[in-house]
């Protein structure tokens, strides 16, 4: 086999695995501070797409649709906590699981009434023509998909670690009811993950939406995958997501050249199985400790 035939194969998965770790991050956005997560954090990625496809059909350039987009993610993850998450997370219970996979679903069927069930093209300024670097070559809209997702990550790591407001995320993720204690509104930084992880979905489905196209299911694949990503690095892992993406990324390409394209989803499955039972925490996870 020619080296440079699974060179440029690993390259496209570790980029389109990169798709993977951004959704998985949002994942751990909201499980840091609440200990919670977003079912239906695929139909936030849909959604967002649509709303940004129809920004740029109203005449929107490509500089003011894309914070339109982060905008409105961050206003329905807001969504999500306001009526999926907050009034279980008061009552100690785990009724978000089925609050939030019911408000996705919502989103799904909103979707499809607004905006029809056939996908659409995601017209991008950024150019599909290739790139030769070191044997492989690289469209400029995958490395797109590269910068966003470092960028994203890297601003909110930056705010979480150089602003009051970040210090008070950390606060509450270190320990909710210590923060409480010392005037830390845990609701109001709940509020803020949910926020934070919707525009994160946001972007996912701007960065990945011109690779493959628009439509209500669109991230019903992308979705089991992220959640692969996030329990087998870890859901307090940071950037161990990034590795991981990138990894299953790789995994996949191999097995759908190697072995056809109806093995595309194994490789997810085999590694959030073998998470599961050998290492729950994570690869880059922390070990609970309890108390007895």
């Amino acid at each position: 086999m020619n080296a440079a035939i699974i060179g440029q194969m690993a390259v496209s998965g570790a980029l389109m695995g990169l798709v993977y770790a951004l959704i998985a991050y949002g994942f751990q956005l909201t499980f840091a501070t609440s200990k919670s997560i977003n079912f239906g954090q695929g139909e936030l990625v849909m959604i967002s797409a649509f709303f940004s496809l129809t920004l740029t059909n109203l005449g929107f350039p490509y500089w003011a649709m894309v914070p339109g987009g982060l905008l409105f993610g961050a206003l329905m993850g807001l969504v999500v906590e306001r009526g999926g998450v907050r009034l279980a997370l008061e009552q100690k219970s785990e009724g978000w699981i089925l609050l939030s996979i019911i408000i996705g679903l919502f989103f799904f069927s909103a979707a499809e009434n607004i905006w029809g069930r056939d996908d659409r093209p995601f017209p991008t300024p950024i150019s599909a023509d290739p790139i030769h670097i070191l044997g492989v070559d690289i469209t400029r809209l995958e490395l797109s998909v590269a910068v966003g997702v470092f960028a994203i990550m890297g601003l909110i790591e930056l705010f979480k670690r150089r602003t009051l407001l970040g210090k008070a995320f950390e606060a509450v993720s270190a320990d909710r009811d210590a923060a409480e204690l010392m005037g830390i509104s845990s609701t109001r930084t709940v509020m803020l993950s949910y926020g934070l992880s919707g525009s994160v979905a946001a972007l996912a489905g701007i960065l990945v939406s011109p690779i493959t196209t628009v439509g209500p299911t669109m991230a019903s694949a992308l979705i089991l995958k992220a959640f692969s990503v996030a329990v087998v690095a870890g859901l307090d892992s940071g950037f161990g997501v990034v590795l991981v993406g990138m990894f299953l990324g790789v995994l996949e390409s191999l097995a759908s050249f190697y072995l056809g394209s109806g093995w595309r989803e194994a490789p997810g499955l085999i590694l959030l199985i073998l998470a599961l039972a050998l290492r729950p925490n994570g690869v880059f996870g922390k070990a609970t400790i309890r108390k007895v």
